[in-house]
C-alpha cells in the first residue's frame, strides 16, 4: 500500500511516513518542476476528501472518484516501503526511468494526494495485497 517513502528535494534526503500528519510527497508537473503535495487525509484531519493515503487502481476506473476531480499525476520518489502481515518493514527502490502513479484531488479548496495502488504479482503478494502502481516514463 506503500506506508512510507524517501525522497531528494534540494539535495536533502527526506523520509516521511502516512501517519505522519505533515506527510507530503513529490509530484512532478507537466512544465518539469517538482512540488510537494499533502500525502491523503486522516481521520485526525477536517475535509470532505476520502480517508486514507491511497486510491484503488479500479475504484478510480469505475468512477468512485469522480467527485474529487482527480487528475492522474506522477509521484517522483527512490524508494517506497510496504509492511507485512508482522509488521516488518520491506523498503523497495524504485528505478530512475519510473515513478508512482498518483492521483491529485480536489474538493472546493481541499486538495489531496493519494498513492494508486495494485495487487501485486508473484511473491510480493506475500508481503502485501497492494502496492504502488509503478509506471515507467
Amino acid at each position: 500500500m506503500c506506508g512510507g517513502a524517501t525522497y531528494t528535494v534540494n539535495r536533502n534526503k527526506v523520509t516521511v511516513y502516512f501517519p505522519n500528519p505533515k506527510a507530503q510527497l513529490p509530484v512532478l508537473l507537466k512544465d518539469g518542476t517538482i512540488e510537494l503535495y499533502d500525502w491523503g487525509r486522516r481521520e485526525s484531519q477536517a475535509g470532505r476528501l476520502p480517508l486514507g493515503g491511497w486510491a484503488r487502481l479500479e475504484s478510480i476506473k469505475s468512477g468512485k472518484w469522480e467527485y474529487t476531480n482527480p487528475t492522474p499525476c506522477k509521484i517522483i520518489v527512490d524508494s517506497f516501503m510496504e509492511k507485512d502481515n508482522t509488521k516488518k518493514s520491506h523498503w523497495f527502490d524504485l528505478d530512475p526511468n519510473c515513478f508512482i502513479q498518483g492521483l491529485y484531488a480536489r474538493l472546493g479548496e481541499e486538495q489531496k494526494l493519494y498513492v494508486v495502488t495494485v495487487e501485486p504479482e508473484g511473491e510480493l503478494m506475500k508481503i502485501h495485497n497492494r502496492f504502488p502502481r509503478i509506471i515507467k516514463y
